[in-house]
């Protein structure tokens, strides 16, 4: 198939900047692309639309972008917790995605949508995770989402506990030095004739 060219209404990650043109892919600019407004088809038409409009589209998104910093300097140290069940060994059953981080965050005070959180893989275990939240193209902050089975758990993990072992099992976690124990072992001197002892 051939590549379709788009003329970029804002930056794009990893394709580029407000008013690029760049070739894509024909389902990319049909289903992503020209349905949320990122792009125009790069027509005469829309290229001179375009040209006639930039000034105003740059100033718009200069606009948005010092908003989207502003509130990124007032948002900064976003922490959210999830509470989910888990078993004995830290593994939840289900897993944590961007879905669930969008609403935690917006019932923390920031409204975003799930398209803002980007989540390499989805959550899967409990523990600190940082998640990059996209306010604006060119503005992101991390969030901090705390995943837990309880609100006390929760705090633990915050404050640098481990979860998810047994306190037996904490003890055996440990780290030590198998076979030291700082004592000193005087060794007898062979008789001759004898090999001395390894």
């Amino acid at each position: 198939m051939a590549a379709t060219e788009v003329i970029l209404l804002q930056r794009v990650e990893h394709l580029g900047q407000m008013g690029e043109l760049v070739k894509v892919k024909p389902g990319y600019a049909r289903n992503f692309l020209l349905p949320q407004g990122k792009a125009i088809r790069a027509n005469a038409a829309n290229r001179a639309r375009f040209d006639q409009e930039r000034a105003q589209l740059e100033a718009q998104n200069i606009k948005r972008r010092e908003e989207a910093e502003r509130l990124s300097e007032r948002m900064e140290g976003l922490s959210v917790i999830l509470i989910r069940q888990a078993g004995d060994s830290g593994n939840l059953y289900g897993s944590v995605s961007t879905r669930d981080i969008a609403q935690a965050t917006t019932e923390a005070g920031l409204t975003i949508t799930r398209n803002q959180v980007f989540l390499p893989h989805p959550i899967k275990t409990l523990g600190l995770y940082d998640v990059r939240v996209a306010l604006h193209p060119e503005v992101s902050i991390l969030a901090r989402v705390n995943v837990a089975r309880s609100n006390e758990e929760a705090e633990r993990q915050a404050r640098g506990e481990v979860i998810g072992l047994d306190d037996e099992e904490e003890e055996e976690a440990e780290p030590t030095i198998a076979g030291v124990t700082g004592e000193i072992v005087e060794t007898a001197e062979p008789a001759e004739g004898e090999e001395p002892v390894a």
